[in-house]
């Protein structure tokens, strides 16, 4: 009959005979999950807070639309500013969100690659021992 105590000794056997340290393997996955989660939060943060700053702008120019005018032709001259404001203020901002995802992309190829890396370091590791106890 199944035995849960049974099964828990013989996984834990199995697991110390296995040339895997799962523990460091589990250890090397969470520092990696760790990284990568910070990137991604960075990123999160300073995009939340870029956009931020645009919509203040774009608010902000806003401000001669509630004041108002009579006549129409200053309507249309305060309707044309903000056109032309929002068109050369959007290039900036778009190089900017650009560059946070730039940064964020190349962090996590960083991350990446030492994590495939370490992961062949270790596996090259366990092969050796394996090949020098059998013989």
């Amino acid at each position: 009959m199944f035995n849960f105590e049974d099964y828990t000794k013989n996984f834990e056997k199995i697991m110390s005979q296995s040339p895997l340290k799962i523990d460091d393997a589990m250890k090397s996955m969470m520092d990696y999950n760790s990284k990568v989660g910070k990137i991604a939060l960075d990123t999160a943060k300073k995009s939340t807070e870029l956009s931020q700053i645009w919509a203040k702008e774009s608010l902000a120019a806003l401000d001669p639309f509630v004041k108002g005018s009579e006549k129409p032709e200053d309507f249309m001259k305060i309707a044309s500013d903000f056109v032309s404001t929002q068109t050369q203020s959007a290039p900036k901002h778009i190089a900017e969100f650009a560059e946070v995802a730039k940064k964020a992309q190349l962090e996590t190829i960083d991350v990446m690659m030492k994590a495939g890396k370490d992961a062949q370091e270790e596996l090259n590791n366990v092969a050796k021992k394996a090949t020098s106890s059998k013989e």
